[in-house]
């Protein structure tokens, strides 16, 4: 199956402004995007990165400074079907966590995030386009729905877990051992525990 993984590579994370400069968002977006595409290999699909410029990836790219809901959908045009989309921000996900969400039937398969977004889905038929402004795992079934089109879910804590705030950073230090879990850590992240609630610390000298 094809993957497209869009990515932002002009001003990535900028919710983590607070804990990161920029310069330290592009590299750890970057180490991010690298644990997501080495998921998709390990899980036996071919990956085709989406980027508002250019990014130094192992992979066939698309440079595309559209907004994110056009620049998938002009990629969408004549793909081949079955299709996967799957964002850059996931980098708790594994191959089998992949290999579920490809093998789940449905013309349209959502992988919802916490926060009402859609982190991966399955496109099985042509008819199908994307909008991932706002609640954008609700507006994809009103668009199933208004095309006919059967729906279904995967439930799955590592693919509903994208990074985008800095208290989302304990996930990455808690649940995977990934290149952006390893960036965290060169850079002086750790977990703190503080009355029972855990927490993401970082030493700065």
């Amino acid at each position: 199956m094809r993957v497209i993984v869009p990515f932002d590579a002009t001003d990535p994370k900028t919710r983590l402004a607070r804990v990161l400069s920029a310069q330290e968002r592009r590299a750890f977006a970057d180490a991010m995007l690298s644990d997501v595409l080495a998921a998709i290999d390990r899980a036996g699909h071919d990956a085709h990165v989406i980027t508002t410029a250019k990014v130094d990836v192992p992979v066939p790219t698309t440079v595309d400074p559209q907004p994110l809901s056009t620049a998938v959908n002009d990629v969408l045009v004549g793909a081949e079907r079955p299709v996967a989309i799957v964002m850059a921000d996931l980098p708790l996900v594994t191959p089998r966590t992949l290999s579920r969400l490809f093998d789940t039937d449905g013309d349209l398969v959502l992988a919802p995030g916490l926060g009402g977004g859609t982190n991966a889905l399955v496109i099985r038929t042509p008819a199908f386009h994307v909008d991932y402004h706002g609640a954008s795992c609700r507006k994809h079934r009103e668009i199933a729905d208004r095309l006919g089109l059967s729906v279904a879910e995967c439930d799955s804590r590592r693919l509903a877990t994208d990074i985008d705030e800095p208290a989302d950073l304990r996930e990455v230090l808690l649940h995977t051992d990934g290149r952006a879990a390893r960036w965290l850590r060169d850079r002086d992240f750790s977990i703190a525990v503080a009355s029972g609630r855990i927490s993401v610390d970082r030493k700065l000298e």
